[in-house]
């Protein structure tokens, strides 16, 4: 993410006179992650100053801090963007988005916290968050692929991995897409949670984009498509039935899911555009699923 984000709450913040007159409050997604995977964090700024303020016109309005176990602050990479200038009226709340992981050095796994100062200079004043942990975790890979990047001259060649991780004590699936020599990391994309058992399949189609199947339950599977840059286009959920749901090529190079049985889900990328029917329920996306081969 290049810009932060911003959003003004359309409900009133809570009536009453606050002593800090500005609120800062940081949330994070969840309290662990993969190394180099990314760290959305969201910023609540709540006004309770009882006038209307204006941020983002003063240098280094929003400041953030990452620290160690040790308190010792995290070496910063770059400068986080964000948000043009705006106005917050009285008792209502802003949201800020942004995502810190690549502006601070977080390549080393352990325990951290970070914390937010917001300056306001109607008020004179400075506000300060609370401190929000979060652990960075290492996972062991299972499979890697070298690919050049389409339509890039000189050739850019990167490279897939499919790395596993325990979250919160489940097991879970991630790809890395790092240059040959693993120094640098351009995403970390996480896929979702993967049975103990499971061996996943991975493979590459013409455009170089990444294909992974694995399974993430007793009958459940997960059938993602990350491109190049690490961004996830498709996501499907399959069953075993008769079947079970297997990573296959056509004649042509296509690559599709053969087996089993794709249930449509509102988490799906790209979203269905109807709740699924019956019939849906059997139909596998066309990019997915070309035409099976006929018997000879």
């Amino acid at each position: 993410m290049n810009k932060a984000v911003f959003i003004i709450a359309t409900w009133l913040a809570a009536t009453g006179w606050s002593p800090a007159q500005v609120a800062v409050e940081l949330l994070l997604e969840q309290e662990q992650y993969l190394r180099n995977e990314s760290l959305p964090l969201r910023v609540r700024i709540s006004n309770s100053s009882g006038q209307t303020l204006r941020f983002g016109a003063e240098a280094d309005w929003l400041a953030f801090e990452i620290q160690d176990t040790e308190g010792h602050a995290v070496r910063r990479l770059g400068k986080v963007p964000l948000a043009d200038p705006f106005n917050l009226g009285s008792a209502r709340v802003a949201t800020l988005k942004t995502d810190l992981m690549p502006y601070f050095d977080l390549s080393s796994i352990g325990h951290f916290s970070v914390s937010a100062t917001l300056k306001v200079g109607q008020l004179n004043a400075s506000f300060s968050s609370r401190a929000e942990s979060f652990n960075i975790i290492s996972g062991s890979k299972i499979w890697e692929r070298e690919f050049g990047v389409p339509r890039t001259s000189p050739p850019d060649v990167r490279k897939y991995a499919l790395v596993q991780a325990t979250f919160l004590k489940q097991l879970r699936l991630y790809a890395r897409i790092t240059d040959p020599h693993d120094q640098k990391v351009f995403r970390v994309q996480a896929l979702g949670p993967l049975v103990s058992f499971s061996k996943p399949t991975a493979q590459l189609d013409k455009s170089c984009n990444l294909h992974a199947l694995f399974q993430t339950g007793a009958r459940s599977f997960l059938y993602e498509i990350v491109t190049p840059d690490g961004e996830l286009i498709i996501r499907q959920t399959h069953e075993h039935t008769e079947t079970r749901p297997t990573l296959q090529t056509a004649d042509d190079g296509t690559l599709f899911v053969a087996g089993g049985r794709r249930l449509v889900l509102l988490n799906d990328l790209p979203p269905p555009a109807l709740s699924p029917s019956p019939t849906d329920l059997s139909t596998n996306h066309e990019a997915a699923r070309p035409p099976q081969k006929k018997a000879l």
